[in-house]
């Protein structure tokens, strides 16, 4: 043989030696039979009461009792002894009047009442003398019902004057204005130095204890409401966290300048541990509404015109095609109404890449798996 045939041979057999050995690392690489792929990754979202189901109405913690202090008297306060966020307990002092004035008129009372007291004495004295004499036939009927009458009148004056001092002590004692409960002190409309009259507004107090959140109603949504209506609220301090309250109170009249009603919405605070002034949002459901949902618009769809979402079987993982009726369209979200609950789960994203019937890892925009039973709605 030609030692170009032998070359020709060699190149064939190499050939052959390759695609052999490719051939056997397909095979190596090759799933084994009856392998099946792990379920793909899939981003997942509960639905979530639509705007238009739920009216939204921001709020401020109040004290359910908050009462205005305002001095009995009139005068000079010479003292002020709290500032506003003071914590107080019943009984103590707030602010002080000038007591010049009412210490002489209470002097003076004191001394009125000495010199009724004597008197009372003095005319009792008689009577017991006269009553003798009267017994001896030494003096006539009418001399002593005469030592009887200035009798009967000093004991009056006495009555009278004893009434005066209690008066005049007690406009001492209204001199210091006290806490009647405890709380805080939510506003002070005083300074050391001012003239204040009777009953003029000086302190505000927000006793302790019952807290409810007060918001303002717009004139149109004011016939939604009623005394006792159920409501849900949250702070902002903790979003994610609803608590149950109900409507205590509804304004009658509008405020002359805002045009809206005030309404107070009573809670459990010994559960939600509100501090005074912290920021709430109050949920209102609109029974208009009703069965409105809000979902992601990358979970909705359409197939030959008819729009769906796919739902997710929180047992098995599986996916499933299920119709809705799109009510309107937002910047990010969809309205949709259909058989779907708040408690549903559903694609939010990936529509395209899955079919029905198909088994799915969920998770959530994160990447991270979600464990059912937790309200991540926030995330989406």
């Amino acid at each position: 043989m030609s030692p170009v045939s032998n070359q020709s041979l060699s190149r064939r057999f190499c050939h052959v030696a390759f695609v052999l050995a490719a051939l056997a690392l397909t095979a190596c690489s090759a799933p084994e039979a009856g392998q099946q792929k792990p379920p793909r990754p899939a981003i997942v979202a509960q639905p979530t009461l639509s705007g238009a189901q739920l009216a939204v109405y921001p709020g401020e913690v109040r004290p359910r009792h908050e009462p205005t202090l305002a001095f009995r008297i009139g005068g000079e306060i010479t003292e002020r002894l709290v500032e506003t966020g003071d914590r107080v307990i019943a009984g103590q002092p707030l602010a002080k009047l000038d007591p010049q004035d009412l210490l002489l008129q209470r002097d003076s009372a004191r001394a009125q009442l000495a010199a009724a007291e004597a008197e009372h004495r003095n005319a009792r004295s008689e009577l017991t003398r006269y009553r003798d004499l009267l017994k001896r036939k030494l003096v006539s009927e009418s001399q002593f019902e005469t030592v009887q009458t200035r009798f009967d009148a000093s004991a009056a004056q006495l009555a009278h004057a004893k009434s005066q001092l209690e008066v005049a002590e007690n406009q001492t004692s209204y001199t210091v204005l006290k806490a009647p409960r405890d709380g805080i002190i939510a506003r002070r409309m005083i300074d050391s130095g001012q003239i204040v009259a009777a009953g003029q507004s000086v302190f505000s107090l927000a006793a302790d204890g019952e807290r409810e959140v007060r918001i303002d109603l717009p004139e149109q949504d004011f016939t939604r409401f009623a005394v006792g209506q159920a409501v849900t609220l949250e702070l902002w301090s903790r979003p994610d966290t609803p608590f149950k309250g109900q409507i205590r109170e509804l304004s009658p009249a509008a405020d002359p300048n805002l045009r809206t009603f005030e309404a107070r919405i009573a809670f459990n605070n010994q559960q939600i541990q509100a501090e005074l002034g912290q920021s709430a949002r109050v949920y209102v459901q609109n029974p208009l509404a009703k069965g409105r949902l809000s979902v992601p618009m990358a979970a909705v769809t359409a197939d030959s015109g008819q729009a769906y979402v796919w739902a997710l079987n929180p047992e098995t993982m599986v996916l499933k095609k299920v119709l809705v009726t799109v009510v309107s369209y937002g910047d990010e979200t969809a309205e949709i109404h259909g058989s779907l609950t708040p408690d549903s789960w559903i694609l939010a994203a990936g529509t395209q890449l899955v079919q029905d019937g198909q088994r799915v890892r969920p998770v959530d925009r994160q990447n991270r798996p979600i464990e059912f039973g937790a309200n991540l709605a926030q995330n989406f």
